[in-house]
Order: structure tokens, then C-alpha cells, then sequence
């Protein structure tokens, strides 16, 4: 199986009329902030039954999905890579990878293909890895490889380690874009499942710069009366 061959499985099950729903769903529009991305109609249930077929497959084979105009051909891509580094042997192969996803995250051009691969690929590698390329992805331009870098911090939030996640929030905490600011309060609320106080300790301190979609975002899971106190501050 090639490239070639995965495009055509894709495009002989797009539906045309989901694609419209989609374009404007996604925020495709002149101005947008996906601007020009095509969409092919196809749920990603569909990729994922599409990927789990997929044999191993070279770089030079996925780099053609990634830089496909077609939004679900880079999501397969992606997905492959994650399905690959799942599988992966060695930590050289892993390294590989992860080093292959950076080259290419600007590919990553929408929130959902950056949610569905960055923290299997990159939050994974960096459990153990030095994480100093998630500070440089923060202070990119690129809104995407931004996003990346916050929401790879999923990672180590599940193995109840917080401070590149309160690190990088404060570091993305005067952001214009509301992706970002979705990104941040979703990471500050998970920290907030995992340890309260730790959440509340960032949140007295920040609350009253934070952009109110990431705070809204942040206080999701607390009690309404504590949501408006945070709020009205």
C-alpha cells in the first residue's frame, strides 16, 4: 500500500454533503482561521478504520498524506504516525518519529488534527525526554505548533506532573486567539482533576489576566457559585 492508493480509498468514501457542513464547521472561510483547507466529508471514526489497515508505512509515503490539500488525508498521515510510534521497538525509532512530526506540525493545521496526534507522539517522547522544543513551539508564530505545545502537556498531566503545563499557560496567557485560549483552560482543568490546589494556587494568581475563555474553560468542573466568584473577580 502506498499513498496514492490510501487517497483513493479516502476520496471513494467522501461525502459531499458533509464536506459543506464541515468547511464551515472547521472555519475554512476567507479570514478564517483554517482558510482554504478542503475537506472531504469523512468522520474520524472512517480515518481510524482506514489507518488500522494501513501497513507500516516509510516517511516519504506519509509526508505525501501530510501535504495533501485534503484535511482528512493529513489526518490519516498523522494518525499513522501515531500508530507507528505506538508500535515502535526502540527508542531510536521513536526518536525518529517524534523528530519527523516536529519537522512537519505546521501540517497539523487545525485543532483536531493537533488534538488527535500531538500527545501520543509528542507528549509521549518528551515523558522521559528533555521538553525545552515545547517552549520554542510556544513562542513560535505558528498558532498550530502552539497549540501543539500546550496540548501535548496532556501527557504529563496524566502522570501528575504540572509544571510545563502552569509554565507554558503563563507563557501563552496574553495570546489573541480564542484556539489558544481554549487549548490553555482545557490543560489548566485537567490539572484541576488531578489536583485541585494546584489548579485554584495558578488560578488566584493569574485569574484576573487570563482571557475569560480560558478561565470559563479552566473553572468548567467547579461549583457554580465558585464559577461565578472566579468570574465577577
Amino acid at each position: 500500500m502506498n499513498a496514492t492508493l490510501i487517497l483513493n480509498e479516502l476520496i471513494a468514501i467522501a461525502d459531499p454533503q458533509k464536506a459543506a457542513f464541515l468547511q464551515r464547521f472547521f472555519k475554512t472561510g476567507k479570514g478564517q482561521y483554517a482558510e482554504g483547507d478542503v475537506m472531504l466529508g469523512i468522520t474520524v471514526p472512517q480515518i481510524r478504520n482506514v489507518v488500522r489497515l494501513i501497513p507500516e508505512l516509510p516517511f516519504a509515503e506519509i509526508q505525501i498524506l501530510i501535504d495533501s490539500e485534503y484535511h482528512e488525508a493529513r489526518m490519516t498521515g498523522l494518525l499513522t504516525l501515531v500508530k507507528q510510534f505506538k508500535a515502535a521497538k526502540t527508542d531510536a525509532a521513536r526518536k525518529a518519529i517524534f523528530d519527523f512530526y516536529i519537522l512537519n506540525a505546521h501540517r497539523a493545521n487545525n485543532w483536531d488534527l493537533v488534538d488527535v496526534s500531538c500527545r501520543d507522539i509528542v507528549g509521549q517522547y518528551l515523558l522521559n525526554n528533555d521538553r525545552s522544543i515545547l517552549y520554542t513551539l510556544a513562542a513560535d508564530n505558528n498558532i498550530w505548533k502552539q497549540r501543539i505545545a500546550i496540548v501535548s502537556t496532556w501527557t504529563f498531566i496524566k502522570h501528575r506532573q504540572f509544571d510545563d503545563t502552569l509554565a507554558i499557560s503563563e507563557q501563552l496567557l496574553t495570546h489573541r486567539h480564542d484556539l489558544i485560549h481554549k487549548a490553555t483552560g482545557w490543560m489548566l482543568r485537567e490539572i484541576g482533576k488531578k489536583d485541585r490546589a494546584t489548579l485554584v494556587k495558578f488560578l488566584d494568581l493569574h485569574h484576573q489576566n487570563m482571557p475569560r475563555t480560558a478561565l470559563r474553560y479552566a473553572i468548567e468542573h467547579f461549583l457554580p457559585n465558585e464559577r461565578e466568584c472566579y468570574m465577577k473577580k
